[in-house]
């Protein structure tokens, strides 16, 4: 084992890359698996939340539709036609009317097909059950016999009061339950439950029932009222809407509680039985019944924790009386996130092996260019000897490449910058000896000039030494061009700085130079910088640098074109001028020779290749490039 790690890491840098990638990579993997482990729990327990709001509403909906039902049923009733018209008897003590009545409301139920334990009146005007029936869970109905008086329910009694139809969740007490024997019913053992308050929320709780009320007054031929019709859901020991809601919405547990007390419910204790008579936990007691507002949240519930939402039920006067509760088992949630934390940790330990399975081929990769860097080395040796045509060869990417290659541009650009320096040199050395030139040939020259010129014109017109005398004259008037350009190329160095509007001189030098009648093809166009600034230069010679750029762009439109000129400020400490034509253009083959002294492409006679020369030592005078 050990002669295998050594063959597989051939060298100690090699070894630390290695360890270097694994320990980088365990790190940022542990990290991103806390984050991801975190990030995943934050959002099921997100998601969870929004389930159990999800399932609040659906819950809620349901439990709406059936209140509208029960008010519906009320509704219906107080409406019918025949009720109104034998109330009046049946209160009398007709007891033919009374079963008309009765068969009215049996005819309503069996329409209606009721789930649940339901009770369904109607009341004189002074609020005496007249015929009325019970409805068990199981859909069997039976006549009530006695009924009572239920003036005392408070929904009933401002029913009658306001003239109106009412539905809400109400406390139905256990003496008015007794009237039509559903006070056993309504009955309900009080188990101790940890965490529940020590007092009742509501002293009637076990014996006080909690249904869905709905009522809605009998008016007579007179708009008076003559009665009510009534009818009411009972929840304690009744499991229909639990149920219907939790196989209809897919909830998991629905509770309905009379005050801190569960009456109806389908959360199970560890017997499997319903957990009727366990009660709330004080936490959420003081929440939902003590300050009326929701609360969302883990919780326990009965013997567990569960992800829970609890909404107050109001009665119809506004006061709490008891919550609706929809709830997901803790327990499942934290199954969940214990199998996506052990997939998430599989995942991490997976990919931090094959980190290191992949770091050794790779740390053998990055150490194998290496070796360039000794070429490198050698290399830089013989540039200190003095060659500077050494190049070093680009093998390898990334840094090592990299490196090699600034080694190349750098050297690339010494050599520029020796050849400029060369060229400068050349320049400067060329300059002195123009200047003697041009001084030692100026005198025999204008003497040539002189005398020339004077037997040219004492000569008679029919002279055939006429045209041999005006040769002479040109071609010493040419000399005397080529010698003055010499003495202008030598005199490039002397610079008389001024506050210059570089903008305003190029503007006169283009209203003089359109004069021309070689500018009668071009059309000029300037763009300046209003904001260009004043700039210490010495105006005669930018003005002999802009004639000349100008007059060779149009020699290089010989059938017209267009010639730009532009100003612009930058960059940092400078100005830019660009002089711009449409002509033919520059070779690239002479592109490189364009600031050598006496070199042109135009014939005999029509250039000395000084321009751009002097241009170049002017710009170079000026600090410019």
């Amino acid at each position: 084992m050990r002669r295998f790690l050594k063959d597989l890491f051939s060298a100690p840098f090699q070894l630390v890359l290695v360890i270097s990638f694994s320990l980088v990579s365990a790190t940022t993997i542990a990290v991103g698996t806390y984050v991801i482990s975190r990030t995943i729990r934050d959002y099921l327990a997100e998601a969870m939340t929004e389930r159990v709001n999800r399932d609040m509403h659906l819950a809620e909906t349901l439990y709406q539709i059936k209140l509208r039902d029960v008010a519906g049923i009320a509704h219906r009733l107080a409406l019918d036609p025949i009720v109104t018209e034998n109330l009046a008897k049946a209160r009398a003590g007709d007891a033919a009317a009374r079963t008309i009545i009765d068969r009215q409301i049996a005819n309503k139920i069996t329409v209606l097909a009721l789930g649940g334990n339901h009770f369904i009146a109607v009341l004189d005007a002074d609020g005496n059950v007249l015929a009325g029936r019970l409805v068990s869970g199981t859909g069997e109905h039976a006549p009530v016999v006695g009924g009572g008086n239920w003036a005392g329910l408070p929904i009933v009694k401002d029913g009658f009061q306001n003239r109106q139809t009412l539905a809400a969740t109400e406390v139905i007490s256990s003496d008015m339950l007794a009237q039509i024997g559903l006070a056993e019913q309504a009955g309900i053992a009080i188990i101790d439950t940890p965490k529940a308050a020590k007092i009742l929320f509501d002293p009637r709780e076990g014996r006080a029932g909690l249904a869905l009320v709905g009522i809605s007054p009998i008016y007579g031929e007179g708009g008076e009222t003559v009665g009510a019709a009534v009818a009411f859901h009972l929840f304690n020991n009744d499991f229909t809407l639990v149920d219907e809601i939790k196989d209809a919405a897919g909830i998991d547990t629905v509770t309905i509680f009379f005050g801190d007390l569960r009456v109806s419910t389908n959360v199970l204790t560890q017997d499997g039985k319903r957990a009727i008579g366990t009660r709330i936990s004080e936490e959420v007691s003081q929440v939902v019944l003590g300050q009326g507002r929701e609360f969302t949240g883990p919780a326990f519930v009965v013997n567990e924790n569960y992800i829970t939402r609890y909404d107050p039920l109001r009665d119809h006067a506004g006061q709490v009386i008891g919550s609706l509760y929809v709830g997901v088992r803790q327990a499942s949630f934290l199954r969940l996130v214990n199998t996506v934390n052990e997939r998430v940790l599989l995942v991490a330990l997976a990919m931090i092996l094959a980190t290191f399975l992949l770091a050794t081929p790779i740390s053998r990769t990055i150490t194998r260019p290496l070796k360039e860097l000794k070429e490198l080395a050698a290399a830089n040796r013989r540039v200190a000897a003095g060659d500077m045509a050494v190049r070093v060869p680009v093998r390898a990417g990334g840094e090592v490449g990299q490196l090699a290659r600034s080694f190349n541009q750098m050297l690339d650009t010494l050599q520029a910058t020796q050849d400029q320096l060369v060229h400068s040199e050349k320049l400067a050395s060329l300059g002195q000896l123009a200047a003697g030139v041009a001084h030692e040939l100026n005198n025999p020259l204008a003497t040539v000039l002189l005398y020339s010129d004077i037997l040219l014109k004492e000569s008679a017109p029919g002279d055939p030494r006429r045209a041999d005398l005006t040769m002479i004259v040109n071609e010493t008037k040419r000399c005397k061009g080529i010698v003055a350009a010499l003495l202008d190329f030598a005199r490039q160095n002397q610079v008389a700085a001024e506050p210059t509007d570089l903008n305003a001189l190029i503007r006169n030098v283009v209203e003089v130079e359109q004069k021309r009648d070689a500018f009668a093809a071009v059309k000029v166009a300037t763009e300046f910088d209003p904001t260009l600034p004043i700039i210490q230069a010495d105006p005669a010679q930018m003005h002999e640098v802009f004639v000349n750029l100008m007059t060779n762009g149009v020699e290089a439109m010989p059938d017209g074109g267009a010639l730009t000129l532009r100003t612009r400020s930058g960059p940092s400490g400078m100005v830019t001028i660009e002089i711009s034509d449409t002509g033919v253009g520059i070779p690239p083959e002479h592109q490189s020779k364009l600031f050598t002294p006496f070199f042109t492409t135009k014939p005999i006679g029509h250039g000395t290749g000084l321009g751009l020369a002097i241009i170049y030592g002017i710009i170079k005078m000026h600090r410019g490039q």
